[in-house]
C-alpha cells in the first residue's frame, strides 16, 4: 500500500461506497440534531408574558450605563408602575412593554418590565436556519473528506505548484 501511495496512485479506491458513507454520516448527524429538539438551535423563552401599552413617567438620559426608566401601565384594571431597563424616551411617551405573567411585586415596588420589541424568545426561524446550516456543513465535510481520500490528481497542477 505504501508503494502505491509513493508512486502517485491512490492507495484507497474512491467509489460510491465512500461517498455513500459520507452521505449516511451526514443524515445520521442531521437526524440526531432533529431529535435533540428545538432547544439545540434556539434558546427557550423565559417566563410567559403579555404585551401592554405603558407611559414613561420618569425618563432617563443615556449617559448612565445602568439607566432605568419608570413606566406606568394598566394591568387588570389597576394602574401599576414598572422599571424599564432603557433610556432616551420622552416624558409621557407611549411604549409597548412585556409584563411577566408571574408577578412577584412587593406592595408599592415597581415591577421589572422590558420593551416588547426586544423580548427574547424561541424563534422558528432559528431552528430552520440552524438545521439548514447543519445540513450544509455535513455536505461540505463530506465533500472535503471525498477530496482528501481521492488525493492529488496527476497533471492538473502547474509544475511550479507540484
Amino acid at each position: 500500500m505504501r508503494q502505491q501511495a509513493e508512486s502517485g496512485t491512490s492507495a484507497i479506491a474512491v467509489g460510491w461506497r465512500s461517498g455513500g458513507l459520507a452521505v449516511v454520516a451526514g443524515l445520521v448527524i442531521t437526524a440526531l440534531a432533529w431529535l435533540a429538539g428545538p432547544s439545540l438551535f434556539a434558546a427557550a423563552s423565559g417566563a410567559d408574558h403579555r404585551t401592554v401599552e405603558a407611559t414613561v413617567t420618569e425618563p432617563t438620559e443615556c449617559t448612565d450605563p445602568a439607566a432605568e426608566e419608570i413606566v406606568r401601565f394598566t394591568d387588570g384594571g389597576t394602574t401599576r408602575q414598572g422599571t424599564l431597563s432603557g433610556c432616551g424616551h420622552d416624558k409621557d411617551e407611549a411604549v409597548r412593554i412585556a409584563v411577566p405573567d408571574e408577578q412577584a411585586e412587593p406592595a408599592g415596588e415597581p415591577l421589572p418590565v422590558q420593551l416588547a420589541s426586544t423580548d427574547a424568545g424561541m424563534s422558528e426561524l432559528g431552528r430552520s436556519l440552524g438545521m439548514a446550516l447543519l445540513v450544509l456543513s455535513c455536505a461540505a465535510g463530506g465533500g472535503y473528506a471525498f477530496l482528501v481520500v481521492r488525493g492529488r490528481r496527476q497533471g492538473t497542477a502547474p509544475a511550479r505548484f507540484a
